[in-house]
């Protein structure tokens, strides 16, 4: 039995075995979570060596219903550990009893974002996050301030994880290839468990001074508050791509003060 890529899921599946465990290889175990959640594992080609961790509680989640169908068949050891849930509305609290797990996976390139934005939500029990994206995607996460490359995603990411980039993987090892290169990718949980200013109001910074990217943060600003209000400070005449996140938290004190 195998499965066809469905080109509406953006299916990409790993045909190398030397990538497929190459991948795994990047996985910590950060925090001594010992549990796992795979996103998207299709044919299971990086499953079959995740299951080889000793010690590690393996669960899977793929949308897919002939994925499902074979991995049900060709991997007995996750009877009842496959769900075939939409990941992006589901709870992810639900999973391993409210204890840490890691994210992994070889993420589908359409809603890669999406994905980490609801990992996000959920980062007090997910410590770890690590896999592959397109190889753009997979740079603009690791990025430092700086660069073109360096944007909303970055930021929002860095907040909460420290970013490795760790190798890149050619179209030639995927059926069918995808027409850009991969990108793997290790996110470690940092030391911010609460951020000092309201999240919702740093995001909306963060968003909009990037929506705006060619002007000063003083002007991206303006749709979220009268700027005349602010103070005078270095960061408003800077653009959004030179602050880092300790400076866009520093930004959100600042514009928190000024709506009082």
């Amino acid at each position: 039995m195998s499965v066809q890529p469905k080109k509406h899921l953006g299916q990409h599946f790993l045909t190398d075995e030397n990538t497929c465990r190459k991948i795994v290889q990047q996985y910590t175990n950060f925090q001594g979570a010992n549990n796992i959640l795979e996103i998207g594992p299709g044919m299971g080609a990086i499953t079959k060596y995740l299951l080889d961790i000793e010690g590690t509680d393996l669960h899977v989640m793929e949308i897919d219903r002939d994925s499902v169908a074979f991995l049900n068949e060709a991997y007995p050891a996750l009877h009842d550990k496959i769900h075939s849930n939409d990941f992006l509305k589901t709870d992810l609290s639900q999973f391993f009893d409210g204890k840490p797990y890691a994210v992994v996976g070889n993420f589908p390139y359409n809603i890669s974002s999406q994905i980490l934005f609801h990992c996000i939500e959920y980062r007090n029990q997910i410590p770890e996050i690590m896999g592959m994206f397109q190889k753009e995607v997979a740079e603009r996460i690791a990025e430092p301030p700086g660069s073109k490359k360096y944007g909303i995603l970055s930021v929002l990411m860095q907040t909460y994880y420290d970013i490795s980039y760790c190798f890149t993987v050619h179209e030639n090892v995927f059926n069918p290839p995808p027409k850009v290169k991969s990108g793997v990718i290790s996110c470690l949980r940092n030391q911010r468990t609460h951020l000092p200013v309201d999240e919702d109001l740093y995001k909306r910074i963060i968003k909009s001074t990037f929506n705006q990217r060619r002007k000063t943060v003083k002007n991206g600003l303006k749709v979220v508050l009268d700027v005349t209000l602010l103070p005078e400070h270095p960061f408003l005449k800077q653009r959004a791509e030179t602050l880092s996140v300790d400076d866009f938290i520093e930004l959100t004190q600042i514009v928190e003060k000024a709506m009082v």
